[in-house]
Order: C-alpha cells, then sequence, then structure tokens
C-alpha cells in the first residue's frame, strides 16, 4: 500500500479529515436496535455519537421555503406514512410528520447545532437544496465539520462554484467522472496518465464509491493505491458484512459506510490498529 498524502493543515478539508483512520460512518446516522426505522433522525443521529461514532452520513432536500432537513427519498411516505413531495411543502407544514410516528423530521441545521462534535458526510439530493444548503453551512460556520457528495456530477461542480465564491472548499467526494477517470487511470499502469492532469478531472478529496458498478470491480489494491498517490481517500459504501469489513480494511481503505455500525465497531476493536 502506497503511504497517503495529506491536505494542507488549514484547510475545512483538512479539519474535517483530521481524526485518524479509518473512518466509520453512521449511514443516516444509528438506526438499529431501539432507533430502528429512524433514519436521519435527530435521535438517531444523537445515539451513532453516543456510540462513538464521529462521522455520519445523511441526506439533505429543501423544503419550498428554502429549509433543510435531513430527509433521504423525494416524498414523505417511505418513512413517514405521508404524502407530498417535500420541495412541495413549507417547513411548517412538516411540524407534525413523525418519522415512523416517533421522532421528528430534522432540520439540518438544528443537527449541526445539537451535535457539535459530529462531522457530517452530507448527499445533497436535489437541485432545490443546493443554495439552502450552502447558505445553512456558512451560517452555522461549520464548512471543517462536513463534507459534501452527490451523485449529480452538475450538483458537485454547482456546489464548488458557490462554496468557493465564500472561501475555501469544504471536503468533497469526487464527482462520478472523476471516479471514473482514476479507476481507469489504475488500470492503465503504467502508461496511465500524468497524476496532475487525473487531480484536474478527480478535484474533490474522497472517491465514496460502491464495491462494484455496472458489474465492474470498482474496489481493488489498484484502485486505492492510485487514490492514495493522488492524495485522496477511498470510502466504501454500504458495507455490513464483518468480513467484507476486514477484507477492505485489509486494502487500506481510509472508510467505510455501515448500516450497522455495531458491527463496524467490532470489526475495528479486534485490529492491530484502531
Amino acid at each position: 500500500m502506497r503511504p497517503h498524502r495529506q491536505n494542507h493543515p488549514s484547510t475545512p478539508a483538512a479539519r474535517y479529515l483530521e481524526l485518524p483512520r479509518p473512518r466509520a460512518f453512521a449511514h443516516r446516522g444509528w438506526h438499529i436496535g431501539e432507533w430502528d426505522g429512524l433514519e436521519n433522525t435527530l435521535a438517531a443521529m444523537r445515539a451513532a455519537t453516543d456510540h462513538g461514532y464521529r462521522y455520519i452520513e445523511i441526506d439533505v432536500h429543501a423544503t419550498s421555503d428554502g429549509v433543510v432537513i435531513v430527509h433521504h427519498d423525494d416524498t414523505l411516505a417511505r418513512v413517514t406514512g405521508s404524502q407530498g413531495s417535500v420541495r412541495d411543502l413549507a417547513w411548517s407544514e412538516l411540524a407534525d410528520v413523525r418519522v415512523h410516528g416517533r421522532e421528528a423530521v430534522t432540520r439540518l441545521d438544528a443537527a449541526l447545532r445539537e451535535l457539535p462534535t459530529a462531522r457530517f458526510n452530507i448527499d445533497i439530493k436535489s437541485d432545490a437544496a443546493v443554495e439552502p444548503f450552502v447558505a445553512t453551512i456558512d451560517e452555522a460556520g461549520a464548512r471543517h465539520r462536513v463534507s459534501i457528495a452527490s451523485f449529480s456530477t452538475r450538483r458537485l461542480h454547482r456546489l464548488r462554484r458557490l462554496f468557493s465564491r465564500g472561501g475555501e472548499l469544504p471536503a468533497a467526494a469526487l464527482t462520478r467522472l472523476g471516479v471514473a477517470a482514476v479507476w481507469a487511470g489504475s488500470r492503465l499502469a503504467p502508461l496511465r496518465p500524468p497524476l496532475g492532469l487525473l487531480r484536474k478531472v478527480a478535484w474533490g478529496h474522497m472517491a465514496q464509491v460502491p464495491l462494484i458498478y455496472r458489474g465492474r470491480t470498482v474496489v481493488d489494491q489498484r484502485f486505492v493505491d492510485l487514490c492514495h498517490d493522488l492524495g485522496i481517500e477511498v470510502h466504501a459504501w454500504t458495507i455490513n458484512d464483518a468480513a467484507e469489513m476486514h477484507r477492505l480494511l485489509d486494502l487500506g481503505l481510509d472508510g467505510i459506510v455501515t448500516d450497522r455500525p455495531d458491527t463496524l465497531t467490532a470489526v475495528l476493536a479486534e485490529r492491530p490498529q484502531r
């Protein structure tokens, strides 16, 4: 495995990534056991921090009046039983909505305020959420506590532009194009493109990837080594099996996103270097 390059220590991204690796991410919070079904709620996030998790993966949308809420789907139906699209509802209309009848829908600003030591990996799920999200992060002074991610390359570029106007970019996941470029480059050695050229396409700080995409293995030693040569961390999602966690950590992965944080906690406790 290659040595891992470090970001400049004063940047928001470097502060976000300053904790020791490997990074354990509670996917949508700790929503197992007594918190079963409470994904993306403040209760699940608080449970994750209570269990020692410093990194929490969450998703955000924006309401019709520009309030950023922690919620995965475009609609409310799956987790609340209520009808309607988030983008069509004002925040006041969500006041009585409960996740599985128990927990209120959480505002992002409330999560940042109530969990001041947590670091959040945030998937921005809609175009409408981009500007309110940037405003929420900056109003909270939280660039050093968040990383930005999206399945939309266009959305990530827009986030990059908006954040760049007001200072340095928070930690950011690679775009799909960036991941594809690094993956292809890892297959071309020793004829791969120069690192500087690859870095222009792969401009983020983290490759957050599934193990397999469209039948092709993404995460293997070649991919991990090239990411590290580029100063990019590799985080795999969503990994819930203990044996798979051990295998990936043996490859030198920097982070694991899991729906079974209890399993990942046990795996990390078994390893000689935590």
